[in-house]
């Protein structure tokens, strides 16, 4: 498995941080594996994880299975058809940052998740389109699980048939922000970007959206029940 190391310096993101945020440009405004490839090298002097002990991370038929959640199913992700590189996995913590943190690369689609053991957890990432993307540092000012999707304004002028959702959609499988969104704040203010789901799997690796970080449904669930309130968020 090819390992992507990120160009991150303290620097670059000190200077990112201080990158105005547009809310309007956003469209996820809202109200209301150890895969193939894996092996068990060191990061140090620390021994890999063995494939099992972290639950989170088994066989892809097992991570990318139906979900079902009271009212709400979703259907399984055919993982052969995603690129392996963007399949949920334990990686070399390649970002510098500390643990507890989540590191967004852009340039490479991937998010991590730091570990305290020199390791991440990483996850395929689809990003917004040239524009409409946000840099910078912030924190998961609070999560939701199966939230309401409502389109900005901005995002209604461009277009119009979403006029029909400008009060909110109802969550579930459809909705554009999956079974879980995580909202990213900084210096108190919402920045009107989200970490959320998507049911288009296929977009993972792709930057399409209106300026969102979305993953697969059962990657976000995943990273949802691992991420607490006021964790670190570094975009860039």
């Amino acid at each position: 498995m090819k390992k992507s190391r990120l160009s991150f310096t303290r620097r670059s993101f000190l200077i990112g941080s201080g990158t105005t945020f547009v809310g309007v440009l956003s469209g996820c405004t809202s109200d209301g594996i150890l895969g193939s490839g894996y092996n068990n090298m060191t990061t140090g002097s620390i021994p890999r994880p063995l494939i099992g002990i972290d639950k989170g991370f088994t066989s892809p038929d097992k991570m990318y299975a139906a979900v079902h959640e009271g009212p709400y199913t979703l259907a399984a992700i055919p993982y052969d058809k995603v690129p392996k590189q963007f399949l949920r996995q334990i990686v070399p913590n390649p970002t510098g940052e500390a643990p507890g943190t989540i590191v967004v690369s852009l340039k490479d689609h991937f998010l991590y998740f730091i570990q305290p053991d020199g390791d991440a957890l990483r996850y395929g990432v689809g990003i917004g389109a040239a524009g409409f993307q946000w840099s910078g540092r912030a924190n998961v000012q609070f999560k939701r699980e199966w939230p309401r999707w409502t389109p900005p304004a901005e995002m209604i002028g461009r277009k119009p048939e979403l006029v029909e959702y400008k009060n909110g959609m109802e969550p579930g499988p459809t909705n554009p922000l999956g079974a879980r969104a995580l909202y990213i704040y900084q210096n108190g203010r919402d920045t009107g970007y989200r970490i959320h789901g998507s049911p288009e799997w296929w977009s993972i690796g792709q930057s399409m959206s209106s300026g969102c970080i979305r993953l697969m449904n059962q990657d976000i669930i995943d990273l949802y029940n691992r991420v607490p309130v006021g964790t670190p968020i570094v975009v860039g």
